[in-house]
């Protein structure tokens, strides 16, 4: 998973100015297409991988539901048997409820984790498809220019980047590299942008889940009722009454 996820890390940092110059250097599309096909190659990998991290996902908050709903059951089932002073069975409810309760926490933190790996990885698949698009585009513009090149007797041989192209002194020259430059660098701009936001939306989850679990605890602790249908509040609500269980 490591080596997969630093792979298309590698291909969607990859600086596609850099690519189409060493394409017009070697007068081929030759290196866009092994671009190409690396990025078409990982991207299958990518979408194969994220989907059994979403399964995991899946199933992780099942679990911790499973056992979030049983702990709040048997929490009620605790205050019933210590009204009829059935102290024993109390005893051995609330040890079972305290194990439920780590069992819940415990899926809850991997869940949690799970699903900013999973997120990012969406994200990664959405960045590389947008990479793999512009270069397709890319190529057959590099195609129109070298064919132009050839056709006005631009030595593109000797030209090793497209601002050298861009000052043959050809207007129709001039214009496409133009237009494969401004392509590009609006795709480094919108990579730049994706990549602030990802960061930003993975910590915000994890800030929103954990300040979710905060509130809920002072509603209890102020005797009001759930603000919110939160899973994570229910837990940390569960625990709070079977620890006052238990002192009883």
């Amino acid at each position: 998973m490591a080596t997969l996820i630093q792979k298309v890390q590698t291909l969607i940092n990859a600086n596609l100015h850099a690519i189409v110059d060493r394409a017009l250097e070697s007068n081929s599309v030759e290196v866009l297409d092994e671009y190409i096909r690396q990025v078409a190659n990982n991207l299958d990998a990518l979408e194969d991988s994220a989907a059994t991290v979403g399964g995991t996902v899946r199933t992780l908050k099942r679990k911790y539901d499973e056992f979030a709903q049983g702990a709040e059951k048997l929490d009620r089932d605790i205050d019933t048997l210590i009204v009829k002073g059935k102290n024993d069975l109390a005893g051995a409810a609330q040890a079972e409820l305290n194990t439920k309760q780590q069992l819940a926490q415990d899926y809850y933190e991997q869940w949690q984790q799970q699903e900013g790996q999973y997120q990012q990885m969406l994200e990664m698949r959405l960045k590389l498809e947008s990479r793999l698009t512009t270069i397709k585009q890319e190529r057959e513009h590099l195609i129109a220019l070298i064919e132009l090149a050839a056709a006005k007797k631009v030595a593109t041989k000797t030209i090793k980047s497209l601002d050298q192209l861009a000052n043959v002194g050809d207007a129709d020259v001039t214009r496409l590299t133009d237009q494969i430059r401004g392509n590009l660098d609006r795709e480094d701009a919108r990579l730049e942008m994706a990549t602030k936001n990802i960061s930003d939306q993975i910590d915000e989850a994890v800030r929103g889940g954990e300040i979710d679990i905060q509130l809920e605890e002072r509603r209890r602790r102020l005797g009001m009722s759930s603000g919110g249908d939160g899973a994570a509040g229910s837990t940390s609500g569960g625990g709070d009454a079977g620890g006052s269980s238990a002192s009883s």
